[in-house]
């Protein structure tokens, strides 16, 4: 089994912006780096979301369905 080296972070961020640069060009790539992640719905909010779309009496069905036959 091989052993995986991994690169040091500092030199891995300037491989990483080097190639950006190459290939996007250093517009493009400061453009990249800088797109807002999209921010995560907070749990609870997500879980009444999808409560509201839910059928109980399918999901109920699907979950206590007898799988023994």
């Amino acid at each position: 089994m091989k052993t995986v080296k991994y690169m040091d972070e500092e030199k891995a961020i300037k491989k990483a912006m080097q190639v950006l640069i190459k290939e996007l060009g250093p517009v493009e790539a400061i453009r990249f780096i800088t797109i807002p992640k999209s921010r995560r719905i907070e749990s609870v909010k997500r879980h009444r979301e999808w409560q509201k779309i839910l059928s109980k009496d399918i999901f109920f069905d699907e979950v206590f369905a007898d799988k023994s036959t």
